[in-house]
C-alpha cells in the first residue's frame, strides 16, 4: 500500500512543478497560444495523483498489493504515465520555442497510453478476481465471544 502512496505523493509534487512550468515558461517566452504543457498539470494529478489514491482505497478494502498483478499493473502503469508525460513536456516546450515537433513525439506518446492502458486492464483484471474471492470472516461480535465461551452477557 505504502507504493501507491508514495506515487500519489510523487504525481502531487510533479504536478504542482509542472502547473508553475507550464506558466512561468509561457509567460518567459509571452506565449499565449494552444500548448501540451497546460494539459500536463492535470494529467499528472488525475492519473498520477488521483488515480493512486483510488488504487489506495481499494487497495485497502480488497488487498491488491503483494500480488503478482498488482506489481505488473504499477509498474506498467507508472511508465505509461512517465512517457505520455514526457512526451507532453517535450512537445509543449518545442510548441512555445516555435521548433518543429518531431514525428517521433506523439508515436511515443502513443506508446505511453498503450502502457497505461494495460496497465488499467491489469488493474481491473486484479479486481474482478478479488471481487470473485469469498469475503474474510472477521472475529466475531463481543456478544457471540462472550456466548461462545459460556458466559452471560
Amino acid at each position: 500500500m505504502r507504493k501507491s502512496y508514495y506515487a500519489a505523493h510523487v504525481y502531487m509534487i510533479l504536478g504542482v512543478i509542472s502547473g508553475l512550468y507550464y506558466r512561468e515558461f509561457t509567460k518567459a517566452k509571452d506565449f499565449d497560444g494552444e500548448t501540451q504543457l497546460a494539459l500536463m498539470h492535470t494529467h499528472l494529478l488525475s492519473l498520477g495523483m488521483m488515480g493512486f489514491l483510488i488504487v489506495l482505497a481499494l487497495d485497502k478494502q480488497f488487498r491488491l498489493s503483494g500480488t503478482k498483478l498488482f506489481t505488473y499493473f504499477f509498474w506498467f502503469y507508472n511508465a505509461g504515465i512517465a512517457i505520455t508525460v514526457a512526451m507532453m513536456f517535450v512537445h509543449g516546450t518545442e510548441t512555445v520555442l516555435g521548433d518543429h515537433v518531431p514525428e517521433a513525439v506523439p508515436l511515443t506518446a502513443g506508446l505511453g497510453h498503450t502502457l497505461l492502458t494495460v496497465g488499467l486492464i491489469l488493474l481491473f483484471v486484479l479486481i474482478g478476481k478479488r471481487l470473485n474471492e469469498p469475503a474474510e470472516t472477521g472475529p466475531a461480535e463481543p456478544e457471540q465471544q462472550a456466548e461462545t465461551a459460556g458466559t452471560p452477557v
